[in-house]
C-alpha cells in the first residue's frame, strides 16, 4: 500500500466536492450558526503548540455559555479546571485556533476556525458567570471560517443513541499518577486514592465552577 503524500494522488481517491458544497464555506455566522451556537453545551477547542504539536481540549456548560458577540466574534468563557492552562499557552504562541461545536440529538456540528486573544475584563468575565461565578478569563475569537459538517460520522458513530451506547468507563488518573511516580507500593495505593477521591469531590456540581 502506498503513501498518499501529495493533493493530486489523494484526489485521485477523494474526488473534489460538487462546487456548490463550496458555498457553505463562510467567513461569518449566518442565522442558523448563532442559533446553534445558543443550544450548544459543548465544544471541542484545537490549538496548535511552539513545536507545531497539536492538542483538543472539551469545553462544556449549560446552552449559550459561548457568547455571539457579533457574526465574526465569539466569546468563550474559562471556567475552573486542572490549571495546566495548556490551551491556554498554546495560544500565547500560536492566536489560531479551530472549533467544533456539538448539540444533543443533532447530526450536524459547526466547525469554527479564527484567531483567539486571552482577556480577563471583569465586566465581561461577570457577564460570562454561571451560577453566579464570573469566568476566571475569556477568549475572543476573530472568525475566519465557519461551516456546518454533514451528519455522517455522529450517524455512524450512533452519538445520540443510549440504546448503543456500552457502559461507562471508570477512568483512574491516580493509577496513572501512581504509576508515573513510581514509590513503594502503600504508598503508591495512597496516592491514587487521594487523586481519584479528590477527582470525584471536584465533580460534585458545587465545585465545577
Amino acid at each position: 500500500m502506498a503513501q498518499i503524500d501529495t493533493e493530486e494522488a489523494l484526489r485521485k481517491i477523494i474526488t473534489p466536492p460538487n462546487p456548490l458544497i463550496n458555498a457553505k464555506l463562510l467567513d461569518r455566522l449566518e442565522p442558523q450558526a448563532i442559533e446553534f451556537i445558543s443550544r450548544s453545551p459543548f465544544l471541542l477547542l484545537a490549538t496548535q503548540r511552539s513545536d507545531g504539536s497539536l492538542e483538543v481540549s472539551p469545553k462544556g456548560d449549560a446552552p449559550g455559555f459561548v457568547v455571539v458577540e457579533n457574526d465574526r466574534s465569539l466569546l468563550i468563557p474559562d471556567r475552573v479546571g486542572n490549571n495546566m492552562a495548556i490551551g491556554l499557552i498554546n495560544l500565547l504562541a500560536n492566536p489560531q485556533i479551530g472549533l467544533l461545536f456539538l448539540m444533543p440529538a443533532t447530526g450536524e456540528t459547526l466547525r469554527v476556525s479564527g484567531r483567539a486573544t486571552i482577556h480577563d475584563d471583569a465586566d465581561i468575565c461577570a457577564k460570562l458567570a454561571t451560577r453566579n461565578k464570573p469566568a476566571k478569563l475569556f477568549l475572543r475569537i476573530a472568525i475566519q471560517r465557519v461551516f456546518f459538517h454533514c451528519a455522517r460520522s455522529v450517524l455512524r458513530a450512533n452519538l445520540w443513541k443510549p440504546e448503543t451506547w456500552s457502559s461507562p468507563q471508570k477512568v483512574s488518573v491516580g493509577k496513572i499518577v501512581r504509576d508515573q511516580v513510581n514509590a513503594r507500593q502503600n504508598i503508591q495505593q495512597d496516592i491514587a486514592k487521594r487523586i481519584d477521591d479528590y477527582a470525584e469531590e471536584s465533580y460534585k456540581i458545587e465545585n465545577l465552577y
